[in-house]
């Protein structure tokens, strides 16, 4: 089980920065035009919330999934 936590836990640090960045490019308007302030923040963050997946494909729960947001959004 501890291994399990180890595996998740360095998954979430190597693989945070690449989904920030897909997903700050992703923030645009209807129009076409970047997001920006509150908008764009929310957005991230329902981004990263929503890319936070275990490496057997199963959603991040708890602890897990908070580590994961927070450094997705600061990647």
């Amino acid at each position: 089980m501890k291994r399990v936590v180890v595996a998740l836990v360095l998954t979430v640090f190597f693989a945070g920065p690449v989904y920030a960045q897909t997903c700050s490019t992703q923030a645009m308007s209807k129009e076409g035009k970047p997001l920006a302030g509150a908008a764009k923040k929310s957005f991230i963050k329902r981004c990263c919330a929503d890319s936070a997946v275990s490496k057997d494909g199963k959603p991040l729960s708890g602890a897990a999934k908070t580590s994961y947001v927070k450094k997705c959004m600061t990647g």
